[in-house]
């Protein structure tokens, strides 16, 4: 039967051709007629025989079918002049595309063949050119025309799908003829000629969920319950077919992967109707105790949830968070728990899904529900304040041990342990304050001063009796409430300048107090002339009840020479209770000024400096001024410490000690002179006072009175019959000693032991030394010097009498 078909659907192919072919002849025919009738060849082209020419050619379109199997080349038309007789004078050429390899012509007939196979989706159409020529002279009998050999299509291509491979997707659910996605088939046939190349599609695998439009390749659903949890995919096979789907079309196929998106058509679910979780009690606001999840078919965006609490029980005590990664709840504490109170709490938690679809409401409830019972956990607790007040006050004028306020703290355990109280030092370093430790009372611990502090924080402990390590803090803030204990003073130092010719009047200061209380009624200030200015007629003080007081002149003229300086006591009274009180000085200088009463001098250098000095120099003069003191200060302080150190050295080791005898003093009895008593307890002058040639009375001769004896006794230097053994040894058995003793600590001292000795040239130059009576001096004169030198002329006095009775 088949091969019945094939062989009719070849001769219907023939009968095709024919009629093709006589179409050709027809319209060549009409194309040769319309040009003999016009008798005028192509424009431009210059005629080629004298007189009027008849075109000749008969030709047209040609069309050869593509695909041609048969063994003789195959016949595409014929080329003919009017002027050939068929005597073979006129020869036949063609030139273009694929002339002499693809299309051959006979020259003598102009037949033209194809010897070669032509595929029209390669190449559609072959443009040529035509000559007729004589034979002997080769002279163009004919213009050259053009033609077109068109290759015949036949149904050679199958469709393809070339936009492959095709993914698709529907949300699940959808209802039946849902648009899915849309596939297109290309057929390479001529779609202008015959139904090679019109295309019909058809499902070949799938059509259970899904269908095909035959014209436009539109894919749609079949069905309405595409669940994407039971099947998220669907592999769908599309057939195209040419010849409009009849019988002996070609076709093509191509796989359609269709994915089935999720749509949130299931709610949340917890696996679980009751969790279970415990805590310690002491666990801090904001601790997570346990973490419960949900389950959701859905993907995506579709699984997001919020959970949260429904019971108003645990609302107050615990809050719910969402992990927006895991999609977990987060059972957090919201408030301290307190094991003595409330040992189990349960905890109703929600999940409900984020983003719900309104079309799938109907399908039941988005939530879902769960217990979540919280066991809290007993622990040794440390005590707690209460109440947890934080402010006390005391009086800055209360005494050594007054009560300031009580802290009470209780051990909130079952057992509840004692108490102990303690202040933590590092807040109250100066133990200003102290506590009971078993009443948790606060008393002073040292005398209060607002102004140097009115605000104390400290910290205060609370630990179990035989557990210290159980132990809380409470900060606590105690205000000083402020006493009148500071009287008001002038703000400054005041001075004014008041002119020579000033009127009775003139204001010349305006004076502001301070006052370091601080009363919480406000400072009232009360000014007036202190009374010893009560004689005062020179100036005038008025309170202008605004904490401040205005001097004015209250007489015409002043003088700088007779007075160029006022101090004007002031007496300032606060407001108490107790009202204090304090005089402060204001310094009037009078000043020369000029008729517009802007000063020009004053009496006082210094004021005037003062005036004209600016801030910055007056800064640095202070400085100044304050360095010098500091440096005064400073040398003053080592002398106090050097004679100190001087003194007590003195005291432990005499020979620390650097005594000098080498002035011309006026002997023991000078007090302003060195003391000899250092010199006295170590020798014995008596073998020098009793020698001859001592300096005192000879054997059997009366001895002078005491005051000539006692002024004597630093002349033993004259004698030249002096032993001077003593202070050699005394000198080297000192030096002896301090080079051997070396436990000694070397000291920094700088010791001198010197002194002329009995060979020394140098004599005295004392006149009270000299010896020789032949002085004519007098000093009687010294008697008149005053008390000072009256022991003075007494003794030279004395001497003077002696020398006389000697002579006499």
């Amino acid at each position: 039967m088949a091969k019945a078909l094939q062989g009719c659907s070849r001769t219907m192919l023939l009968l095709l051709l024919l009629l093709l072919l006589a179409a050709q002849e027809l319209r060549a025919w009409a194309v040769h007629s319309a040009v003999e009738g016009a008798g005028l060849g192509p424009p431009g082209e210059p005629a080629l025989l004298a007189g009027r020419v008849k075109r000749g050619w008969v030709w047209n379109q040609f069309f050869v079918v593509e695909e041609y199997t048969g063994t003789e080349p195959l016949y595409v038309g014929k080329i003919h002049s009017d002027s050939d007789e068929g005597d073979g004078s006129i020869k036949y050429t063609i030139s273009g595309e694929g002339a002499g390899t693809i299309f051959l012509i006979d020259e003598i007939t102009g037949d033209i063949h194809a010897t070669e196979r032509l595929d029209r989706e390669q190449k559609t159409f072959y443009t040529l050119r035509a000559q007729a020529r004589d034979r002997q002279t080769d002279q163009l009998l004919e213009p050259e025309s053009e033609f077109i050999i068109k290759v015949q299509d036949i149904n050679d291509s199958e469709p393809r799908f070339l936009e492959g491979p095709y993914i698709g997707s529907v949300a699940e659910l959808s209802p039946v003829g849902t648009s899915v996605m849309q596939v297109m088939a290309s057929d390479a046939d001529d779609p202008t000629y015959g139904s090679s190349a019109r295309v019909v599609y058809s499902v070949l695998e799938g059509e259970q969920h899904f269908t095909v439009d035959s014209k436009t390749g539109v894919i749609r659903t079949a069905v309405a319950d595409l669940d994407r949890e039971t099947q998220d995919r669907y592999e769908v096979v599309i057939r195209a077919t040419d010849m409009a789907g009849q019988l002996g079309g070609l076709s093509g196929s191509t796989t359609v992967t269709i994915v089935v998106t999720d749509v949130n058509d299931n709610p949340p679910r917890f696996p679980q109707k009751m969790y279970q979780f415990s805590i310690v009690e002491t666990a801090p606001v904001g601790t997570a105790i346990g973490r419960v999840k949900a389950e959701d078919s859905d993907v995506g965006e579709n699984t997001d949830m919020t959970y949260q609490v429904k019971d108003e029980e645990g609302m107050e005590m615990f809050r719910v968070t969402t992990d927006s990664d895991t999609q977990e709840a987060v059972i957090m504490v919201q408030k301290p728990l307190d094991y003595e109170s409330k040992k189990v709490h349960t905890v109703v938690v929600e999940a409900l899904n984020k983003f719900v679809d309104p079309r799938f409401v109907d399908l039941g409830t988005f939530r879902d529900q769960t217990i979540v019972r919280v066991s809290v956990l007993d622990v040794d607790e440390p005590p707690e304040f209460r109440p947890p007040s934080n402010l006390m006050e005391v009086q800055e004028d209360a005494h050594i041990g007054s009560v300031v306020g009580v802290v009470t703290a209780l051990d909130p355990d079952t057992a509840n342990h004692p108490v102990r109280y303690a202040i933590d030092r590092s807040t109250d370093a100066e133990r200003i304050f102290d506590i009971d430790a078993h009443t948790g009372a606060i008393v002073t611990g040292k005398v209060l001063d607002r102004e140097t502090a009115g605000w104390h924080n400290i910290t205060v402990l609370a630990m179990e009796a035989d557990n210290h390590s159980q132990v809380s803090r409470a900060s606590l803030r105690i205000r000083i409430l402020d006493v009148n204990d500071n009287p008001p003073e002038l703000a400054t130092p005041y001075e004014a300048a008041v002119c020579e010719d000033a009127k009775p009047g003139q204001l010349i200061q305006t004076i502001s107090v301070v006052d370091r209380d601080e009363p919480q009624g406000g400072h009232h200030f009360y000014f007036t002339l202190a009374p010893e200015a009560t004689n005062n007629h020179h100036f005038s003080l008025l309170d202008i009840q605004d904490n401040t007081a205005a001097v004015h002149t209250q007489r015409m003229g002043f003088n700088r020479q007779e007075q160029d300086v006022y101090l004007l006591p002031i007496l300032v009274v606060d407001s108490g209770p107790p009202a204090l009180s304090s005089t402060g000085t204001l310094t009037i200088r009078v000043c020369g000024c000029d008729s517009d009463g802007a000063i020009q001098s004053c009496n006082s250098t210094a004021y005037i400096v003062a005036a004209r000095l600016s801030p910055g120099a007056l800064i640095a003069l202070l400085v100044c001024v304050l360095i010098l003191v500091v440096l005064v200060l400073l040398i003053l302080t080592l002398k106090r410490h050097h004679k100190r150190h001087l003194t007590a050295e003195d005291d432990e080791d005499m020979r620390d000690n650097v005594i000098k005898y080498n002035d011309e003093g006026g002997g023991e009895q000078d007090t302003q002179a060195y003391d000899m008593s250092a010199l006295r307890s170590l020798y014995d002058f008596s073998e020098i006072k009793g020698g001859d040639g001592g300096g005192g009375p000879a054997e059997g001769v009366p001895s002078r009175n005491p005051a000539s004896q006692l002024h004597s006794l630093p002349q033993w230097v004259q004698s030249p019959d002096l032993d001077f053994s003593v202070f050699r040894d005394y000198i080297c058995r000192k030096v002896q000693q301090a080079d051997e003793d070396l436990s000694v600590p070397p000291y920094d001292s700088f010791q001198t032991y010197a002194f002329e000795g009995s060979d020394s040239p140098v004599p005295s130059l004392s006149s009270i030394n000299t010896w020789s009576s032949g002085s004519e001096q007098d000093f009687s004169y010294l008697g008149g010097w005053g008390p000072r030198f009256r022991q003075l002329a007494a003794l030279y006095a004395g001497r003077r009498g002696e020398e006389d009775s000697e002579e006499s």
